[in-house]
């Protein structure tokens, strides 16, 4: 199964930027499989978020723009206020719906997307945060048979998101983050 995976998609919020960089710091500029990493921000706040990753990444760290197509060695990054939609076509599509679990963008939104687009080839990675946002997005991957990850709740910065994806996915496959890190490298190897 590790071998098809097409996706990965990641989120998380408080504590998500440092458990996202301890991730994904090695993973060489060849990586081959896409990573879209959906991160709760403030809507208020100009950050620059994409300024961060890609000093400290060698993956192509950029922001995502409407109708922009998926591409091996990048990192995918969920823009400020907007919720990040996959199409049929591998493209992103940007979407100023309602807000989901008080979050845009949500990473359920995302994560379901990607498990229509991609079902069984999908990996989902849920991380540090303070909310239930990504849970119910994590289980629709598990349901189409894709890998559902979650950052050990003991390690975690706050461990509510990650403690609600055990509670509706006991079957994930709780790690902590240099495990998470070291299986997305083997990915890279086969």
């Amino acid at each position: 199964m590790e071998t098809s995976t097409k996706l990965i998609v990641m989120g998380g919020s408080w504590g998500g930027i440092h458990a996202s960089l301890s991730i994904l710091k090695d993973l060489p500029a060849t990586y081959p499989i896409p990573i879209i990493l959906v991160l709760h921000r403030l809507r208020t706040v100009e950050g620059n978020l994409q300024e961060l990753f890609v000093k400290r990444l060698a993956l192509k760290a950029v922001e995502i723009e409407e109708k922009e197509k998926l591409a091996p060695g990048h990192i995918y990054l969920a823009p400020s206020n907007y919720h990040v939609l996959l199409e049929k076509d591998f493209t992103f599509s940007l979407d100023v719906s309602e807000l989901e679990n008080y979050s845009r963008p949500s990473i359920d939104v995302t994560f379901t997307s990607a498990a229509d687009v991609f079902g069984k080839n999908t990996i989902g990675i849920l991380l540090s945060g303070a909310s239930k946002d990504g849970s119910s997005g994590l289980s629709y991957i598990f349901g189409k048979g894709g890998m559902a990850i979650v950052q050990d709740p003991e390690e975690a910065e706050v461990n509510t998101m990650p403690l609600s994806a055990i509670d509706i996915i006991p079957d994930c496959r709780i790690m902590k983050l240099e495990r998470i890190q070291s299986f997305l490298l083997s990915l890279h190897d086969h």
